[in-house]
């Protein structure tokens, strides 16, 4: 992995954050932050230590994600984000609020979880996030421009699950955390020439396995 400048504090993730966004994708975004601490009172989707590190830990965490996805991918008209395992929002909510004009779809199987995202979605006014309640085997297949998952699921069984949305043309963007280079060590060879392995802006331990251009 190539080394990076890393996002370390909470001012380091707003200002990061900030070079993607406008002022009201910042409102946005501190808005989804208040509901996601409100909500955590509720049921668990974020650790309690992680509130004071939300924008560092959560928002800027999959900020980062659009930093591997080509430009011209995402400016097409039918460009289409598909998060799967959405739970708490990241990053598939965040990615939505940072582009409230791309066509984000977010795939999530626990009931209080989809009362929460479709809250969100709904307060946050992002008219083209739709949230689909169900498990992703249950989901009828639409082709992705990028396919995002964090904590989803082991690598191999997310690559089945998620093939019937794939093209050669999707983007796939799965933060792994401290497995990631080890976890795609693991898959035979025409698995591993696809894919490789990228720094965590906010995280020096971590990764995220990324479609490799040359596979596109």
């Amino acid at each position: 992995m190539t080394p990076v400048t890393l996002v370390e504090s909470e001012a380091d993730a707003r200002a990061y954050v900030g070079k993607f966004v406008d002022a009201a994708a910042t409102d946005r975004l501190g808005r989804f932050a208040e509901l996601l601490i409100e909500e955590n009172k509720h049921q668990n989707l974020i650790s309690r230590a992680s509130e004071k590190h939300i924008w560092q830990r959560h928002i800027a965490d999959s900020a980062q994600l659009l930093e591997h996805v080509p430009r011209e991918t995402l400016e097409r008209e039918e460009a289409l984000w598909l998060d799967l395992g959405t739970g708490a929002g990241p990053p598939g909510l965040v990615i939505a609020a940072l582009l409230p004009d791309l066509q984000v779809r977010l795939v999530e199987s626990r009931a209080r979880r989809v009362a929460f995202l479709k809250d969100c979605v709904e307060k946050l006014g992002l008219d083209r996030c739709q949230v689909l309640g169900d498990r992703l085997e249950r989901v009828q297949p639409f082709h992705a421009s990028v396919i995002s998952a964090r904590a989803f699921a082991p690598l191999d069984k997310l690559l089945r699950l998620s093939a019937p949305f794939s093209t050669a043309a999707t983007t796939h963007l799965l933060p792994k955390g401290r497995s990631a280079a080890h976890e795609l060590e693991q898959q035979k060879a025409p698995i591993r020439k696809m894919f490789h392995v990228e720094q965590s802006l906010t995280d020096r331990d971590a990764g995220i396995i990324v479609s490799s251009p040359s596979h596109k």
